[in-house]
C-alpha cells in the first residue's frame, strides 16, 4: 500500500494555487488599461495647466485729443465687455463724443446722441436694449478703469462708459455708500495723458465740453 501511494502521481502544487492563466491575463489586461487611463487623464490636465491664458483684448479709442488704449475684462465681464467690443465692430461709438467730463471724477462717453448737435438730448441715447450688471470682488472704480454708467437701476447699463480720473470707489456695488453701482470692466493700459487732458478740458454748467472731444475710431486688436 505504500508502495502504491509513493507511485501516485499527485498534481503539482502550483496548479492547487495559482490563478487560471486565463484569468491573470485578464487581470494583468484591465491593470495595463488603467494604468494607461490614468496616464491619459494625467497629460490631459498638466496640458490644461501648462496652457498660456489667452490674452483679454486691446481697443484703442482714437479722439480728437488723442489715443486712449484699453484692456477689456473679457476673462471676469465677459457679458459687458464682449457688449462694448460688438457696438465696437458695428462702429456704434465713431463719432460720439465724451460728454459729460468732471474733473477729478471721470469723463463719460458713448452715447449716440452725442452725435447730434442738440445737447439737451445727451445722456439719453443707447442702442435700444440694456445689459446685466456684472459685479465682481476685486474690481474697483479706481484711477485709469473704465467702468459701466446707468440710470441707477438695476441692469440698466446698454453703451454709455466712464473712465474714472481718481479713485471713485464710492461707485463700487460693495463699499459706503451704496448709492451707486457701476461695474468695472477694463482699465487703460497706455494714453492716461489723454484722458487727464479731457478731464481738464473747458466744460459749460451741464459738464458738456465746450469744444468737443470726439471718438473717432474705436481699433481693435
Amino acid at each position: 500500500l505504500t508502495a502504491a501511494l509513493d507511485q501516485t502521481e499527485l498534481p503539482p502544487q502550483g496548479d492547487l494555487w495559482d490563478e487560471p492563466p486565463r484569468i491573470g491575463r485578464f487581470r494583468a489586461t484591465w491593470i495595463a488599461l488603467a494604468i494607461l487611463f490614468l496616464t491619459i487623464i494625467a497629460l490631459i490636465l498638466i496640458n490644461r495647466a501648462e496652457a498660456p491664458q489667452k490674452a483679454n483684448p486691446l481697443v484703442t479709442l482714437k479722439t480728437t485729443k488723442g489715443d486712449i488704449t484699453l484692456e477689456l475684462f473679457l476673462d471676469k465681464t465677459p457679458i459687458t465687455a464682449r457688449n462694448f467690443l460688438e457696438l465696437a465692430k458695428q462702429g456704434f461709438y465713431k463719432g460720439t463724443k465724451f460728454h459729460r467730463v468732471i474733473p477729478n471724477f471721470m469723463i463719460q462717453g458713448g452715447d449716440p446722441n452725442s452725435k447730434d448737435s442738440n445737447k439737451d438730448i445727451y445722456g439719453q441715447g443707447g442702442p435700444g436694449y440694456t445689459i446685466q450688471d456684472e459685479f465682481r470682488e476685486g474690481l474697483s472704480n479706481l484711477r485709469g478703469t473704465i467702468s459701466m454708467a446707468n440710470t441707477g437701476e438695476p441692469n440698466s447699463g446698454s453703451s454709455q462708459f466712464f473712465i474714472n480720473v481718481a479713485d471713485n470707489t464710492g461707485l463700487d456695488f460693495d463699499k459706503e455708500p451704496f448709492a451707486s453701482s457701476h461695474p468695472v470692466f477694463g482699465k487703460v493700459v497706455n494714453g492716461m495723458e489723454v484722458v487727464d487732458a479731457i478731464a481738464g478740458t473747458e466744460t459749460d454748467e451741464r459738464n458738456i465740453p465746450v469744444l468737443p472731444v470726439i471718438i473717432e475710431d474705436v481699433i481693435l486688436f
